[in-house]
């Protein structure tokens, strides 16, 4: 059976399909702990068409997993979180859907790539049912054509002798196989909305470069829509059409790719670019590094978050919220009372 025989539960997107496939707006999730309320996900907004690649960057503990996965439906409000706004894919409102609806939309509509597939895996399951599952529950398949098909799934993503590695267990595969078995799990049922947290997390640089190919060209292939989620800036360099930055559960800017890296406003995003390791630069020089800590998100501060880390922060920074306000007419929006000259950063 080819790869494309196996038919998805909504239409595939086709190029040209300008209608937003996600939409995410004023979403907030706020978690109850003993130490009180903690906001991982504050008030974010945006869209995302079919075949659009939105990478998603941050410090650790910025909210971007958590944002993945209360896009995905998997954080829902209940006795310790409460989650409040829309998510929309494919016009069905994600946080309004039963547990049963929610799961016919999950492998059909949207797939997930976990950032750490030694958990994303279950250890004492073979990796034949780890694919066949979600094949025969959400694809129709048979247990032979889901078989076939699982085999033809890891061929895809480049998994070597396909058929004995179905027999296999996770801790026989390296951790770039088994990278991309999750990957293979989450295209299984060719979902039209792919989010990948951290999908390069604890690779080397060469399987990474391999797993983030294997991603262009798989979305490529079925047009998908991409949430590429890191803390790497390099990794969604050229790979993504829009970045948006978040700190503390917000998002403080967005843009086209190529506007973020040249003309960053945010004086967070400033930060993160001098951060990263240049080529040009001598041996052993000394790594620029982004002054204190990320705010206690139980009590953050009452003004802008990055205030306390800011060397351009001003009095009404540390009083008022920023608002995101437009830079430009190509969409380019960041959140900052003092923004940086643009183009200024290193």
């Amino acid at each position: 059976m080819a790869i494309t025989d196996a038919v998805p539960s909504v239409p595939p997107s086709k190029p040209g399909d300008e209608r937003p496939l996600l939409i995410v707006d004023d979403l907030r999730n706020t978690i109850h702990t003993p130490r009180g309320d903690m906001n991982a996900v504050d008030g974010v907004s945006f869209t995302l068409r079919p075949g659009e690649t939105l990478g998603i960057v941050g410090e650790s503990g910025s909210g971007k997993s958590v944002l993945g996965r209360t896009i995905m439906g998997l954080y829902r409000s209940g006795p310790g979180m409460t989650v409040s706004g829309q998510v929309r894919i494919d016009g069905q409102d994600v946080h309004a859907l039963s547990g049963r609806a929610l799961r016919g939309l999950w492998g059909s509509s949207v797939g997930m790539v976990f950032q750490d597939p030694m958990t994303a895996l279950n250890p004492v399951k073979k990796i034949g049912p780890h694919l066949t599952e979600s094949l025969r529950k959400n694809g129709g398949h048979s247990r032979a054509s889901a078989t076939a098909r699982a085999e033809e799934l890891l061929g895809l993503v480049g998994i070597p002798e396909p058929r004995r590695r179905l027999g296999q267990y996770p801790h026989e595969l390296s951790g770039g196989m088994r990278q991309r078995v999750v990957i293979a799990m989450a295209l299984a049922n060719q979902p039209r909305l792919l989010i990948a947290d951290e999908p390069t997390t604890a690779l080397d640089v060469t399987v990474q470069k391999q797993i983030l190919d294997l991603l262009d060209r798989l979305q490529a292939e079925f047009h998908t829509a991409v949430i590429l989620i890191s803390h790497n800036l390099g990794v969604v360099a050229g790979r993504a059409d829009r970045v948006a930055v978040m700190y503390a559960g917000r998002m403080v800017e967005t843009a086209a790719s190529g506007v973020v890296f040249s003309r960053a406003r945010h004086p967070y995003t400033e930060a993160l670019l001098r951060s990263i390791p240049r080529l040009e630069d001598p041996p052993h020089a000394r790594l620029m590094a982004i002054g204190g800590s990320p705010p206690d998100m139980t009590a953050p501060p009452p003004g802008c978050r990055f205030a306390p880390r800011c060397e351009h922060a001003r009095p009404i920074c540390r009083e008022e919220p920023p608002a995101m306000c437009p830079s430009d007419a190509s969409g380019h929006m960041f959140a900052c009372h003092n923004p940086v000259t643009a183009g200024a950063q290193r």
